[in-house]
């Protein structure tokens, strides 16, 4: 409907540098979509941006600022569709248009509702030369939160789960501090700075008194929050205290615009997520210790699957070597009603 399918390998190596420059601020952008864009002109890359902290400058409006007169007449790569309307920033589109660029280039549309496909129309209605879908596969990886949240109104569920090779998630003892390294444990923090929110159960605050910051990383701290009571001296507080059913906390995070929520629960938690089918995106970073029995935890609590017929499945979508340690990404095959509208 929008634009002839895109297969120039130069577009895409154009666009690809895009999502380099929107990885940069994955951790400071958000709740803002982390998008990048790359200028080029006789090409030439002539400038890049990537979105700013809220309230700033987005990532097309940073590239022309980069780029300066070297915009007329070149081309703008942007990983998501620019924006059509007033925020706490300007249209990104009438910026594309001020500053005489004369093809963009767009990875996905946007499907929050202001947007929705006005931004490419705006931008063909002043005469700019507009394709859509410019290595998008790559583009809805990178983006999969934001769209996940416009898209569901829920935020993107991402549960972390550490153990050892053979899968425990503590000693017998219940000792778990610490069963991965600090490379591992660092990129941990990360991914609180990448979310709005985490969620803990009770017990956890209970067992481990955690703090739940990012401290080892750069961004900010998550919301913190945590399922059931917190006792008085936990240094989880101040926190959220919930005690209604999950489902109704993902609309209530969802509604207040939270893109990301990270479960760091323990095997109850995690448990319970698995089988009501709430999580996006498994994260489960394996040390190469062995604790070599039955009788010590494992990742989840409860009933599983009785059959290997019925196993759930899934797709490992990245395994990452941190230090001596494995980050193993597992995502679910996609749900029919989703996809790029």
């Amino acid at each position: 409907m929008y634009a002839r399918p895109v297969t120039d390998a130069t577009d895409e190596g154009w666009m690809l540098a895009a999502v380099a420059a929107a990885s940069e601020v994955r951790a400071t952008a958000h709740p803002n979509p982390w998008v990048g864009t790359t200028i080029v002109a006789g090409g030439e890359l002539v400038a890049t941006g990537a979105t700013r902290p809220p309230g700033q400058a987005h990532a097309e409006v940073a590239a022309l600022e980069a780029a300066g007169d070297r915009a007329r007449g070149a081309t703008a790569y942007v990983t998501l569709e620019p924006c059509s309307h007033t925020g706490r920033t300007g249209p990104c589109t009438e910026a594309l248009t001020a500053a005489g660029v004369e093809r963009v280039v767009v990875g996905v549309l946007d499907p929050d509702p202001r947007v929705r496909g006005t931004g490419v129309q705006r931008l063909r209605e002043a005469g700019i030369t507009v394709d859509v879908g410019c290595a998008a596969a790559a583009v809805e990886e990178q983006l999969a939160p934001y769209l996940h949240q416009r898209r569901t109104g829920r935020p993107y569920v991402v549960l972390k789960l550490a153990a050892t090779l053979d899968g425990r998630t503590a000693a017998p003892d219940r000792t778990s501090q610490w069963i991965t390294g600090p490379v591992a444990r660092a990129d941990a923090h990360r991914l609180r700075a990448e979310s709005d929110s985490i969620v803990v159960g009770a017990g956890t605050v209970r067992a481990d008194d955690p703090t739940l910051t990012a401290r080892d990383a750069e961004g900010p701290d998550p919301e913190r929050i945590v399922l059931g009571t917190a006792p008085a001296g936990a240094r989880v507080h101040p926190c959220t205290e919930w005690d209604a059913p999950v489902e109704d906390l993902l609309d209530h995070l969802g509604g207040r615009g939270h893109v990301q929520v990270l479960f760091e629960g323990g095997a109850t938690v995690a448990g319970d997520l698995h089988r009501a089918g709430l999580v996006d995106r498994y994260v489960v970073y394996l040390a190469p210790a062995l604790l070599g029995g039955d009788d010590a935890p494992g990742l989840f609590a409860g009933p599983g699957a009785a059959t290997i017929a019925a196993a759930w499945r899934g797709r490992i979508a990245s395994v990452t070597p941190l230090g001596e340690d494995l980050r193993i990404d597992l995502v679910p095959h996609p749900r029919p009603t989703e996809g790029n509208p």
